[in-house]
């Protein structure tokens, strides 16, 4: 059950929205556009994976290959945004730890050129205390999938 009002589905979020709405800034910020957010039930966020990510000049010069943990990342701040349509103005800016993940299985490598869609479904909210699934897709294909909760810190 939710404590939050009953809300529209939000068609798009553009990269200015999530801006707004998370802390995350480059390097760091692992989604470009998030569609079909439904406050309090699930969003899709899109990252655009390019040779110019950083991270590519260690992981792996000659073969690059986005690291797993980012391939997480992304679903958290994904998961935040929704948090955020769900929450309100308010929340906008909060931070969001990692308390767990679980069940996570990564199923092939994300590579430069890929368009990375982050499908997240909010399971349940005890209080701050969030619990999502999430499956991060290529091309209509799985590359990874979780389990998580997360923790926002409403004081900060």
């Amino acid at each position: 059950m939710s404590d939050a009002a009953p809300q529209q589905t939000v068609e798009r979020m553009e990269i200015e929205d999530i801006l707004n709405a998370i802390p995350h800034r480059y390097p760091f910020l692992m989604i470009d556009r998030m569609i079909d957010v439904i406050p309090d039930v699930s969003a899709i966020g899109i990252k655009n994976v390019s040779i110019n990510e950083s991270y590519f000049h260690g992981h792996f010069p000659r073969m690059p290959v986005m690291p797993g943990v980012l391939i997480i990342e992304s679903m958290a701040q994904s998961a935040a945004v929704l948090v955020v349509a769900t929450l309100g103005p308010a929340m906008a800016g909060k931070l969001v730890y990692f308390m767990s993940v679980e069940n996570c299985r990564f199923r092939r490598p994300v590579v430069p050129g890929d368009q990375l869609f982050v499908h997240v479904t909010k399971k349940h909210r005890r209080r701050n205390v969030w619990k999502f699934e999430a499956r991060a897709e290529v091309e209509g294909q799985a590359v990874a999938e979780a389990t998580y909760s997360a923790m926002i810190l409403e004081d900060t």
